[in-house]
């Protein structure tokens, strides 16, 4: 029985999708598809794979807490895929992937611009063999502009476009200066626009029995997610600075000091600052003409902060906490990652799983975030080793015997 014929559970299992991809964002978008049930095919160069492959420590542990050769990175990137070492320099390896493509429905990459096509692997190419396929382009700049030929990291995209202005503590305040997202919010942004762009294609496939070309450049999906920040100054040509854990528009809304640490306060409406102030023993705050409506507090904000963060040092977080919780005043900790994943309401939704894992024998997995009625999903499959599923897939899929598989490997084309 094929991995295409096992029963399987979720939405899109009845997708293929070939990712020819790497990295983040990329893998982030086929490993969204194979959390909703689709046949993910990570294509991987021999002997290296996924550069992410490499990006350790700390690396998966097994049994005996010993390190395994596999990145907790590329862990984070890849579950439910089957990996498929191809030598995509050799002529067979390129009609490998172009017969693959052929009994696919997507196709991810993020190779240079023309970089797939001088091979023979752009979408005009493969279009040509399967005309419902959708191919998704992912680059730094996008296909087309001025910079379509530079390499585009998450980092560098941050900066260039727009996020590191409005990120981090005003300059002149201890630490002050443009500062990242802890995370590469922008692969992963660009890596779910991916999977909704892939989703409607497929869609209109369905109709047209047409494919189409998606082209998604880091840079425009970090311009269209600056969300409130961008439209604020398309609206007046002022562009924003950085508040630091502050919020341009909402106040109180931000970090504050307690007795014994910290936390945060989200007030985001007039009632909620009433109730707050009762809370804090200044019912007077609510009533004064420059603090009673949220316009009037950010016209104010220099004048209000400093007289909530002498209040918040008079007690501690929990307690803070836990009387603003009663009062309906939205308010919470500032964890760390193992506070987190010991949370009751994050252990009550399962977003931390385990699986069975070919080297490491059991691994822990940060689980899908995505919840649909009826039958539950499949639970994924771990992150793919390097080349794991190479003879299996290419003889489901393609038909490839022992023999053509055994030639394949000897020629270092698999």
């Amino acid at each position: 029985m094929t991995f295409r014929d096992a029963k399987r559970a979720g939405p899109l299992a009845h997708l293929r999708v070939l990712d020819l991809s790497r990295v983040l964002a990329g893998p982030w978008a086929s490993q969204l598809l194979a959390d909703l049930g689709a046949e993910v095919i990570k294509v991987e160069r021999p002997g290296a794979g996924d550069d992410t492959r490499g990006w350790g420590p700390p690396w998966l542990r097994d049994r005996e807490g010993r390190d395994t050769p596999e990145s907790a990175y590329f862990a984070s990137a890849n579950r439910g895929k089957r990996s498929v070492t191809v030598d995509l320099a050799r002529p067979e390896g390129r009609e490998l992937v172009r017969r693959l493509a052929a009994r696919s429905d997507a196709l991810l990459e993020n190779h240079k611009v023309g970089g797939l096509a001088r091979h023979g692997l752009g979408y005009e190419d493969l279009a040509a063999v399967n005309p419902g396929l959708v191919y998704c382009s992912i680059t730094g700049f996008g296909q087309t502009g001025p910079y379509r030929h530079r390499a585009g990291y998450d980092f560098l995209i941050q900066g260039m476009g727009g996020l590191m202005s409005v990120t981090g503590e005003p300059d002149g305040a201890p630490g002050g200066g443009p500062m990242k997202v802890g995370v590469a919010i922008t692969d992963l942004l660009t890596g779910m626009y991916a999977a909704v762009a892939v989703l409607a294609a497929l869609a209109e496939r369905d109709r047209t029995g047409r494919g189409r070309h998606v082209d998604l450049a880091l840079l425009d999906v970090q311009v269209a997610t600056l969300a409130n920040q961008a439209q604020a100054y398309l609206a007046t040509g002022r562009a924003p600075g950085r508040l630091g854990n502050a919020h341009p528009s909402i106040v109180p809304y931000q970090r504050f000091a307690t007795r014994d640490g910290h936390l945060v306060l989200a007030v985001g409406n007039d009632g909620q600052f009433a109730r707050f102030c009762e809370v804090a023993g200044a019912p007077q705050l609510a009533r004064d003409p420059r603090f009673a409506t949220n316009a009037g507090r950010v016209t104010h904000r220099a004048a209000l902060v400093p007289e909530l963060e002498r209040r918040f040092a008079e007690r501690t977080s929990r307690e803070w906490i836990e009387a603003l919780e009663a009062a309906g005043v939205p308010c919470g900790p500032i964890h760390d990652l193992a506070q987190v994943f010991e949370d009751p309401q994050v252990r009550h939704r399962g977003m931390r799983l385990e699986v069975a894992h070919p080297v490491a024998g059991r691994v822990p997995l940060v689980a899908s975030p995505i919840r649909l009625s009826g039958p539950p999903l499949d639970p994924p499959s771990a992150p793919p080793t390097l080349g794991q599923h190479t003879r299996e897939v290419l003889g489901e899929v393609l038909g490839l015997d022992e023999a053509e598989l055994d030639g394949l490997s000897a020629r270092g084309v698999i």
